[in-house]
Parts: structure tokens; C-alpha cells; sequence
């Protein structure tokens, strides 16, 4: 029955301040079963030190207290109770304060620091002073605390502003928060009497309470609410500085806020005078309406143009524009000229280039101030002839009033191309007999040249040939004849180089050559054309690998087509025979219904429905029907059927598919 201390007991925690501390227990006894109250007195020891809220404590005490003022000091805390609680308070040596220990109701102990000899701030500024607090334990415990006396100066000193008045201004509508002015006081004291904070005084009205808005810290005036020209044009507002003295010392300034005008008013149009209605013959120039136009801004703000009615005017409809192609990038090429009657913005024009196709931002490019357009590449007449594009002219009206003109640039060709030969290609022979008469078409040459117009003229010249007086060509079609009747004892072999040259400026030029073979016969020409033919061509074995592919491909098709015919035939034989014979079976029907719901019909009774399961190939196939679903003499007819009557319905189910539920 030993009561044992279970874990660590903290007075402190359990009974707090509470005297004395008690826990209270009950105790069960068995055979016999008897109960038991108990308590256990828990007895406190010195086990925690005097605690002080901070380690420093900072008092100002003016030099002109007199002798006998009593400052309170903060006390310390022991947790403790009885003689181990805090006790008693000692103060470090010094010749102005003494200590006074003080008891509370309760029995707690504080501290009071009294002044016995006056404080001279010119002579120390400040004093350092330790308050130690000492509880009852053997031995004590203590805490100790700095305490930092600072001598304050009597206010003796009035703040004083470095300007009596004070000149701002701000614009109209401007956001709440925004600097005005910021005022600026001083004051010779130290401490808080030398500590100022500013206000509005007392004759201030409530209205510019509301529109401004004063920092006490640091003299900065600041919007507040909404200024209005309009409605008042200059503030001006009474301040003062105060400092923190017991007395304290007062200063005022004054500060004159000039709003400033913004164009915040927009001009308000009214008819003054009507003349209706208006005689059908009346003339040009009569009046008919007066109209006043007013607005509330000052100065500039206020003068009133009317509106903008005119739309820019351009010197022509359209423009078309013509460069040489091959340009050096970025030359001008046109100047969009407009012009506006109406007057200032409405006046101001701007140029714009309307990019309906994207590409057209990297070839052109417009001064958006004087309207010259730009060419950014170098053009190709080979590559585009011409290009059309859409100029717009903007006022600076509100609305803007604007107009479009329509620019075509035209590229003009340069001879910078010369003639290309098409035919005859490079390894080429034409053949020509023995015998022919003079005037036959041998070949031609053809070519093209990729200029445009007189640049793209092509002539041909016989520039050099193995028998010059043999062959002739045409000057403008590049077609070669024979000059005069081939003998037999012609060279087999002849070489013609054809100049081909074209009418531009410079001229351009290439040449082309023909290879000429005199034969007796074909087949001689052609043994001669074999021999210049390279020796290996993989053209050929292409050819004859894509023959080979087709002939295979269609003979498997047509083996196919075949197979298919020949099953389908097959099988409806098969069908055929299958439905002749299942009509000498038992069991009759109206008719040869193939898959129908002759339950549904109304040809079978419901407990003849059987399910019968098939392969994919269910024609030649047992049927294997399952047991009926209600009980009937005809239930029991089960076994394997051959070729199933159609008069009695049975859910034929593919192996292949699914297998049907009994739902089903």
C-alpha cells in the first residue's frame, strides 16, 4: 500500500500562488472492499529565481522635478510562495535617488525610486542606476535590472518655423495621397520638449480638413479628397507645430495651395437661336441656326475650336508607281501628299500602310509624318510584276476622320537573264539521210528567256559547224535546214554550235550543240547511237522491276476473284440442299421462315423457344439444343438435330461473336 511519486511534481504548475497546495486522492481496499480518502500536501522550495518583465527599464525624469517625487519601478515576479517569494529590493549606489519598498494588500512587494537631491542636467545628462530583487530562500535568489535615467531639459524653448508662409500648387483631379507641401519646425529643447507635432489650427475650416490631409510627424501636406478648379481656386490653410512639453510651445504657419486648371470639362454645345422652318428657295449662306459653345476650363483649357468635319483630302485617287527591278533597298519611291482643311490636331495627319497581304510589312514601309513610302528589298520583275497596296490618311481629329488610296507599284524588267536552251539536250544526235534535198527541217533549237518583253527576243546564229555551207539556221525560230542536197560523201558525223542572243541592254548570250549524224539507214544510226548511249543505265532495271511488280499484283488479284466465286457457289449448293431437305422433317411450319421469332409470330408455343449455340460455319454444324425453358412434352425431345427446321425458332449464336445470356 506504498504511495509512490509517479513522475516530477512543480508546485507552480499545479497550484500556481495558491497556499498551501493539496492534491486529493481516494484509495480502494479489497477483502474486505473498503474506501479510503486521502491528500497530499505539496510544500514549495526556493526553486525559481525573481523575474523583472525586461532586463531594462528607461525613465525621463525632467531637471526641474523637485526633490521628494516618487517614480514607480516595474516589479519582479518569484513564482514561489512563502519565505521563498521575493521580498525585498535594493538599489545601486548614487547621489540623487534612494529606494522605497512598499507592501501590497497581498503581501507583494514593489519598489519606488524617490528623488532626494534635484537632478542638473548640465551637470550629468544621464544616470545608470541597478535595481536587484532578493526572495526569502537560504541561500536568496536575485534579479538584477538596468535602470537608464535620462535628465530631461525644462521646456524653455517655443518650436519656431523656418518660413512663415508657405506657396504650393497642384492640378485639379489629383489622386488622393499626392505631396503638396511639406512644412518644417525646429525646437531647441531636447526630449519632448523638443519633440514637435504638427496640426491644422483651430480656425482651419472643416472643408480643407476634408480636401487635405497633414502628417503630425513630418509636416507633409497631402491631397485628401477631390480639388476642382471650378469650385475653388486657392486654398489657404493655418498650421501649427506644438512639441510634447508639459507646457508646450506653439508655433503657426500659413500655406497657400494654388489649384491648377486641367482640361477635365468637355465643351457644352447649345442652340441659342433656331430659324425653322427654312423656305425650300432659301440661298447659300443663310443662317439657320445659332449655336454657343461654352466650357467651364480656364486659359487654354477653355478656348473652344469646332468640331472636325473635313476628312484629309489627297491629290489623286490612285497612284501607280514604277521601278526597275534588281533596286538598291530603302530608296523612296513615292510621296503620299493629303491635306486637311480644319485647323490644330484636327489638321495633323499620319500615314498608314493597310498590310492586307502580311509579306508586304518586309518589302514597304511608309513615313508615318510626311507620307514618303519606302522600298525595303531589292524587287525581281522574274519574281512578282506588280504589287497592290492600300494607304490610309489619318487626322488627329476625336473621332479621327480618315481616307484610303490605292498604290499599285509596277516592277519594271532589266535584261538580267540570259536565254536558256530547252532542246536539244546535252548527248543528243539528230539524223539526217544521205540524199536529202536542200530546204529540210533537221531540228530545232528551242529556248526561252526569262525576261519579259524586247529582253526576252531570242536570235540564232550558226556560230560554228564542221561543214558550214551544209546546214542553215532560222534567225528567229532557231530551226536548222539543210542548206543544199546531202551527197553521198558527206562526213558521217557533224557539229553545230548555235549562238543564241537576246535584245536587251547589254545584250545576253549562250550557245547551244548539235551533234548531226548522216546515215544510209536507220538501223546504222541506231548501233551509232547505242555506241554514244552511256553503258550502264539503272533506268532500265527500274522499268522492268515496276512490269514485273504490276504482272504479279494482277495475277493474284484474278486468282482471288476466282477462289471467292467458287466458295460462293459452293455454299449456296450447300444452302439449297440444306433447305430441301429440312422440309420432309417432323415438325411443319407455313412457309420456310429462316431466322424469324416464330414465338413472337405466333407459329411455335413459348415452350418450344430453345437456344441453340453454332459455329461460325453453322451450316455444317451439330445444332445443340439445351433444355426448354418451361416444361412441356416437347422439352423432352433434346439430342443432337441435323439441319434445323426453320419452322421453329432457335437464336443462332456464332462461337466467334458472343454467347447469348439467359435473358436471351
Amino acid at each position: 500500500g506504498a504511495l509512490l511519486v509517479n513522475e516530477r511534481i512543480d508546485r507552480e504548475e499545479l497550484c500556481g500562488a495558491l497556499s498551501p497546495c493539496s492534491l486529493s486522492f481516494e484509495i480502494v481496499v479489497e477483502n474486505p472492499l473498503e474506501l479510503y480518502s486521502g491528500t497530499v500536501e505539496i510544500q514549495d522550495i526556493n526553486d525559481n529565481d525573481p523575474v523583472f518583465p525586461s532586463s531594462q527599464a528607461r525613465l525621463e525624469i525632467s531637471e526641474s522635478v523637485a526633490a521628494g517625487a516618487r517614480f514607480p519601478l516595474e516589479s519582479a515576479q518569484d513564482p514561489d510562495v512563502g519565505i521563498n517569494s521575493l521580498q525585498t529590493y535594493q538599489l545601486s549606489a548614487n547621489p540623487n535617488f534612494v529606494l522605497d519598498v512598499q507592501t501590497r494588500v497581498d503581501g507583494s512587494k514593489y519598489a519606488e525610486l524617490v528623488l532626494e537631491k534635484e537632478l542638473d542636467r548640465e551637470e550629468q545628462r544621464e544616470l545608470n542606476l541597478v535595481l536587484t530583487a532578493l526572495d526569502g530562500g537560504s541561500p536568496p535568489r536575485s534579479a538584477h535590472v538596468q535602470i537608464h535615467i535620462d535628465v530631461v531639459d525644462a521646456n524653455d524653448n517655443a518650436p519656431v518655423f523656418n518660413q512663415s508662409t508657405y506657396k504650393a500648387s497642384v492640378r485639379e483631379n489629383t489622386p488622393s495621397g499626392t505631396l503638396v507641401a511639406r512644412i518644417n519646425a525646429y525646437d531647441l529643447d531636447d526630449g519632448p520638449n523638443g519633440d514637435i507635432v504638427y496640426s491644422f489650427s483651430s480656425h482651419t475650416p472643416a472643408k480643407v480638413r476634408e480636401l487635405f490631409a497633414l502628417d503630425s510627424a513630418t509636416g507633409e501636406l497631402r491631397v485628401k479628397g477631390q480639388l476642382d478648379y471650378e469650385e475653388t481656386k486657392l486654398y489657404e490653410i493655418y498650421l501649427q507645430a506644438k512639441d510634447k512639453g508639459a507646457v508646450p510651445g506653439v508655433a503657426h504657419c500659413k500655406v497657400l495651395v494654388e489649384v491648377v486648371d486641367v482640361n477635365d470639362n468637355a465643351p457644352e454645345v447649345t442652340v441659342t437661336s433656331v430659324y425653322s422652318p427654312v423656305p425650300e428657295d432659301a440661298a447659300p449662306g443663310t443662317v439657320v441656326a445659332l449655336l454657343s459653345v461654352t466650357d467651364l476650363d480656364s486659359h487654354d483649357n477653355g478656348l473652344v475650336n469646332y468640331v472636325n468635319d473635313n476628312a484629309p483630302k489627297l491629290s489623286q485617287d490612285s497612284y501607280d508607281v514604277y521601278v526597275l527591278e534588281n533596286n538598291m533597298p530603302g530608296i523612296p519611291i513615292l510621296n503620299v501628299s493629303a491635306t486637311d482643311p480644319d485647323l490644330g490636331r484636327n489638321a495633323h495627319l499620319s500615314y498608314t500602310l493597310l498590310q492586307g497581304d502580311p509579306t508586304f510589312g518586309h518589302l514597304f514601309s511608309i513615313n508615318r509624318e510626311n507620307g514618303t513610302l519606302y522600298l525595303l528589298t531589292s524587287l525581281d520583275h522574274e519574281d512578282q510584276v506588280e504589287f497592290g497596296m492600300m494607304v490610309q490618311v489619318q487626322d488627329g481629329g476625336f473621332p479621327p476622320l480618315a481616307t484610303n488610296v490605292s498604290v499599285s507599284v509596277f516592277v519594271t524588267d532589266l535584261n538580267d537573264n540570259a536565254p536558256t536552251v530547252l532542246y536539244p539536250h546535252p548527248n543528243t544526235t539528230d539524223v539526217v539521210a544521205p540524199g536529202t534535198p536542200a530546204g529540210h527541217m533537221v531540228t530545232k533549237v528551242v529556248a526561252v528567256d526569262a525576261d519579259a518583253g524586247y529582253n526576252a527576243w531570242i536570235s540564232y546564229t550558226l556560230l560554228q559547224a564542221t561543214d558550214p555551207s551544209l546546214f542553215s539556221v532560222g534567225l528567229h525560230n532557231g530551226e536548222i535546214f539543210t542548206a543544199r542536197q546531202l551527197r553521198e560523201d558527206e562526213a558521217p558525223e557533224h557539229t553545230l554550235v548555235i549562238l543564241l542572243k537576246d535584245h536587251g541592254e547589254p545584250v545576253l548570250s549562250t550557245s547551244a550543240t548539235i551533234s548531226i549524224s548522216v546515215a544510209e539507214i536507220v538501223k546504222e544510226v541506231l548501233t551509232d547511237l547505242t555506241d554514244v548511249a552511256p553503258a550502264n543505265d539503272p533506268r532500265r532495271h527500274v522499268t522492268f522491276y515496276l512490269i514485273l511488280a504490276v504482272i504479279l499484283v494482277s495475277a493474284a488479284f484474278f486468282i482471288t476473284m476466282l477462289s471467292v466465286g467458287i466458295f460462293k457457289c459452293y455454299k449456296w449448293r450447300q444452302s439449297k440442299e440444306l433447305y430441301n431437305s429440312s422440309r420432309s422433317t417432323t415438325y411443319r411450319t407455313p412457309g420456310p421462315f429462316h431466322h424469324i421469332d416464330a414465338v413472337r409470330g405466333g407459329f411455335t408455343p413459348p415452350n418450344f423457344y430453345h437456344q441453340v449455340y453454332l459455329t461460325t460455319d453453322s451450316r455444317q454444324s451439330d445444332l445443340l439444343c439445351k433444355k426448354s425453358f418451361t416444361s412441356s412434352p416437347l422439352g423432352s425431345r433434346q439430342g443432337t438435330i441435323r439441319n434445323g427446321e426453320p419452322g421453329l425458332y432457335h437464336q443462332i449464336v456464332g462461337t466467334a461473336s458472343r454467347l447469348p445470356t439467359p435473358a436471351e
